[in-house]
C-alpha cells in the first residue's frame, strides 16, 4: 500500500537517480520521472545489457536518461555513481533507492539462512542506500531542497516466515528513513519511505512463482504514482 506522502520539490529541480532500474519498479519510476515530469534521469543497475534497453526505452518515449552499470551493494561503486550522475545531469534533487535482492530463492527461515547471504542481502537494501544517500544529502542540504525515496514492504513492518532476511533489511530501510527525516526536519531536504505493494514482477516471481499474477499491481502505474509524489507540478507550487 503506498503511504500517503506528499513533498516540496520544486520545479526548478530536474535531476534524479534511479537505482535498480533496468525493470520493474525502478524502470517504472524512471521513465515517468523522465517522460512525465522532464526530469534527468540517470538510471544505475548492474546488467549493462538490460539497462540499455531500459535507457533506449525511455529515450525513444522522449525522456532523457543516462545509464550507469554499477552494483549499489559495493562500497567502492557509491561515490562512481553519484560523480558521474553530477557530472552528466547536474546536482542530483531526487534520489530513488529502489534496487533490492530476496536473498536465495526459494525463500527460506532464518535457521536454514547464511550469515554470508544476509549480509549480502543488508548491503544491497541497507548499507547501499545509506551510503549513496550520505553521498548526495549534503549537496542536498546546501542548497536547501531534494527528495530521498526509500522503497520499503509490508515484510518491513509484518513478520512474513521465510522472508527473514529481506524482512529485517527492510525493516532497517525504513527506520532508517526515519532517522534521516528527523534529523534533516527544517533543511528542505525529504527522506520518504514508500511501500508499493504487491507488483507483478521478476522479484515477486522469485519469491512466490505460484502466485497469481492477475492479482499483482502493474509496476509501471505504481511508478508513475511514486513518481507524481515525487514532483510537485509547477501549477501546484506557483499557487502556494
Amino acid at each position: 500500500m503506498l503511504d500517503s506522502i506528499h513533498t516540496t520539490l520544486r520545479p526548478a529541480s530536474r535531476t534524479a537517480i534511479v537505482t535498480g532500474a533496468s525493470r520493474g519498479l525502478g524502470l517504472g519510476i524512471a521513465h515517468s520521472l523522465a517522460v512525465d515530469h522532464r526530469l534527468r534521469v540517470a538510471m544505475v543497475a548492474r546488467d549493462a545489457a538490460a539497462l540499455e534497453l531500459a535507457v533506449a526505452r525511455v529515450r525513444a518515449a522522449g525522456g532523457e536518461a543516462e545509464a550507469i552499470v554499477a552494483d549499489v551493494a559495493d562500497k567502492r561503486a557509491i561515490h562512481r555513481i553519484s560523480g558521474i550522475a553530477a557530472a552528466t545531469l547536474g546536482d542530483i534533487d531526487v534520489l530513488v533507492n529502489n534496487a533490492s535482492t530476496l536473498g536465495p530463492t526459494p525463500l527460506r527461515p532464518l535457521l536454514d539462512s547464511e550469515c554470508e547471504d544476509f549480509g549480502a542481502v543488508l548491503e544491497t537494501n541497507l548499507l547501499g542506500p545509506f551510503r549513496l544517500s550520505k553521498v548526495v544529502l549534503g549537496s542536498m542540504v546546501l542548497r536547501g531542497r531534494g527528495v530521498v525515496v526509500n522503497i520499503s514492504s509490508d515484510a518491513a513492518v509484518e513478520a512474513y516466515p521465510d522472508w527473514g532476511l529481506y524482512g529485517v533489511s527492510k525493516a532497517g530501510l525504513r527506520h532508517l528513513s526515519n532517522i534521516w527525516a528527523a534529523e534533516l526536519a527544517g533543511t528542505g531536504v525529504r527522506v520518504l519511505s514508500v511501500d508499493p505493494g504487491e507488483m507483478d514482477t521478476q522479484m515477486h516471481a522469485d519469491a512466490l512463482p505460484n502466485a497469481d499474477r492477475s492479482t499483482l499491481a502493474d509496476p509501471n502505474v505504481v511508478g508513475k504514482r511514486i513518481a507524481a509524489m515525487i514532483v510537485v507540478p509547477e501549477r501546484e507550487e506557483v499557487a502556494r
